[in-house]
């Protein structure tokens, strides 16, 4: 019986939310954090898992990430040289399409992974300007696995339970940093599966 086309309904187990897609195909995975975990927000009304600074890729200025509290959030590990890079295309499409709404794309540049992005913060910004129109934030380029990997990367990790594998891992995290989902590399931004998240969190109410 041929299934590795199928996509296969999600599972809801306690906190733990995860949809497996069968065999041969990447999978999203999400966590749902208590009240109590790092998901809780400080006296700013700031999710601890965005209280983190990172600096702008385009002129190395501190970012904090609070700004961006209230938002459903993307992050992305990126590379220019890569199989997936044309990802950018979507995902930036993904931020015109739906920051109007309250939604917002980041990404992170990231050499972890076959060296595949070898070049400087400003040659990284400026083949994502020329080559794709990318508008939407993205930071200095950093590591996004292992003992080196930058700080929030590390939460999202040990929260989901899921760590990039490859180039263009990607993170939802809902407005209040409450539920974060997981999705692997092939997953297109554009995606069913991805659009359809992002559309149920952009619905929710932060508590």
């Amino acid at each position: 019986m041929k299934i590795f086309h199928r996509l296969l309904k999600p599972v809801v187990l306690g906190a733990l939310l995860t949809t497996t897609l069968a065999l041969g195909m990447p999978t999203a995975k999400g966590a749902t954090m208590a009240s109590t975990s790092s998901g809780a927000p400080s006296s700013q009304g700031c999710p601890s898992l965005l209280q983190h600074t990172f600096p702008k890729l385009q002129d190395d200025a501190p970012q904090p990430l609070c700004q961006y509290s209230g938002q459903v959030i993307l992050v992305v590990n990126t590379a220019s040289y890569c199989g997936f890079t044309r990802q950018y295309d979507g995902l930036e499409r993904l931020y015109d399409r739906y920051k109007a709404k309250g939604f917002v794309v980041l990404g992170f540049p990231s050499n972890d992974f076959g060296q595949q992005e070898p070049d400087s913060n400003k040659k990284i910004a400026d083949f994502c300007r020329n080559t794709y129109g990318i508008k939407f934030p993205m930071f200095g380029k950093s590591s996004v696995r292992g003992s080196d990997a930058n700080a929030l990367f590390k939460q999202l990790g040990k929260l989901t339970g899921d760590t990039p594998s490859w180039n263009f891992h990607k993170y939802l995290i809902n407005r209040d940093g409450s539920q974060v989902l997981s999705f692997g590399s092939q997953i297109a931004p554009e995606s069913k599966v991805m659009t359809e998240a992002i559309e149920r969190m952009l619905k929710q109410t932060p508590k």
